[in-house]
Protein backbone atom coordinates (compact mmCIF):
# COMPACT_ATOMS: atom_id res chain seq x y z
CA UNK A 1 0.00 0.00 0.00
CA UNK A 2 1.32 3.56 -0.87
CA UNK A 3 0.71 5.88 2.32
CA UNK A 4 -1.20 9.20 0.99
CA UNK A 5 -2.60 12.09 2.51
CA UNK A 6 -6.35 11.64 3.17
CA UNK A 7 -9.07 14.27 3.00
CA UNK A 8 -9.57 16.85 5.52
CA UNK A 9 -12.82 15.50 5.78
CA UNK A 10 -11.88 11.90 7.47
CA UNK A 11 -11.51 12.98 11.32
CA UNK A 12 -11.23 9.69 12.69
CA UNK A 13 -10.34 6.18 12.02
CA UNK A 14 -10.86 3.40 14.35
CA UNK A 15 -9.79 -0.08 13.97
CA UNK A 16 -11.07 -3.06 15.98
CA UNK A 17 -9.66 -6.65 16.20
CA UNK A 18 -8.80 -9.43 18.34
CA UNK A 19 -5.50 -10.12 18.89
CA UNK A 20 -5.36 -14.41 18.78
CA UNK A 21 -8.52 -14.86 16.49
CA UNK A 22 -7.45 -16.12 12.90
CA UNK A 23 -10.73 -14.25 11.61
CA UNK A 24 -8.65 -10.93 12.69
CA UNK A 25 -5.54 -12.23 10.93
CA UNK A 26 -5.79 -10.30 7.81
CA UNK A 27 -6.23 -7.17 9.55
CA UNK A 28 -3.58 -7.38 12.12
CA UNK A 29 -1.00 -8.23 9.25
CA UNK A 30 -2.42 -5.05 7.23
CA UNK A 31 -2.02 -2.76 10.31
CA UNK A 32 1.41 -3.62 10.80
CA UNK A 33 2.79 -3.19 7.36
CA UNK A 34 0.45 -0.44 6.65
CA UNK A 35 0.04 1.56 9.70
CA UNK A 36 3.76 3.80 9.97
CA UNK A 37 2.88 5.02 6.31
CA UNK A 38 -0.35 6.15 6.77
CA UNK A 39 0.56 7.92 10.41
CA UNK A 40 3.69 9.34 8.59
CA UNK A 41 1.28 10.95 6.04
CA UNK A 42 -1.43 11.88 8.05
CA UNK A 43 0.12 12.59 11.37
CA UNK A 44 -2.69 15.04 12.67
CA UNK A 45 -5.58 11.91 11.98
CA UNK A 46 -6.24 9.80 15.25
CA UNK A 47 -5.98 6.08 14.25
CA UNK A 48 -6.76 4.55 17.28
CA UNK A 49 -6.18 0.93 17.52
CA UNK A 50 -8.04 -1.18 19.89
CA UNK A 51 -7.53 -4.86 20.37
CA UNK A 52 -9.91 -7.40 22.38
CA UNK A 53 -10.77 -10.61 22.43
CA UNK A 54 -13.58 -11.99 20.47
CA UNK A 55 -14.69 -9.11 18.47
CA UNK A 56 -15.39 -8.67 15.04
CA UNK A 57 -12.53 -7.33 12.93
CA UNK A 58 -13.56 -3.76 11.68
CA UNK A 59 -12.35 -0.09 10.48
CA UNK A 60 -14.36 2.54 11.28
CA UNK A 61 -13.87 5.83 9.63
CA UNK A 62 -15.67 9.15 11.12
CA UNK A 63 -15.97 11.55 8.42
CA UNK A 64 -17.33 15.66 8.50
CA UNK A 65 -20.20 16.61 10.30
CA UNK A 66 -20.10 13.27 12.58
CA UNK A 67 -21.18 10.70 9.98
CA UNK A 68 -19.26 7.31 10.26
CA UNK A 69 -19.02 4.36 7.95
CA UNK A 70 -17.95 0.87 9.21
CA UNK A 71 -17.04 -2.01 7.50
CA UNK A 72 -16.45 -5.25 8.74
CA UNK A 73 -13.16 -7.45 7.52
CA UNK A 74 -13.55 -10.76 9.70
CA UNK A 75 -11.22 -13.47 7.87
CA UNK A 76 -10.29 -11.47 4.87
CA UNK A 77 -6.99 -11.53 3.70
CA UNK A 78 -4.56 -8.57 4.13
CA UNK A 79 -4.45 -7.33 0.20
CA UNK A 80 -8.94 -7.88 0.67
CA UNK A 81 -8.62 -5.64 4.10
CA UNK A 82 -6.25 -3.61 1.93
CA UNK A 83 -9.00 -2.96 -1.37
CA UNK A 84 -11.94 -2.15 1.47
CA UNK A 85 -10.07 0.40 3.48
CA UNK A 86 -8.76 2.01 0.29
CA UNK A 87 -12.74 2.38 -0.76
CA UNK A 88 -13.60 3.54 2.67
CA UNK A 89 -11.33 6.52 3.34
CA UNK A 90 -12.34 7.46 -0.70
CA UNK A 91 -15.60 8.34 1.12
CA UNK A 92 -13.63 11.21 2.22
CA UNK A 93 -14.93 14.25 -0.05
Amino acid sequence: MSARAFSKSLKELRVHFSQNSPASTGLRDFIVKAYPGLKKSNPGLPILIREASGVESRIIARFEQGRERKIVVDSLSASDVEQKFNALVSEAK
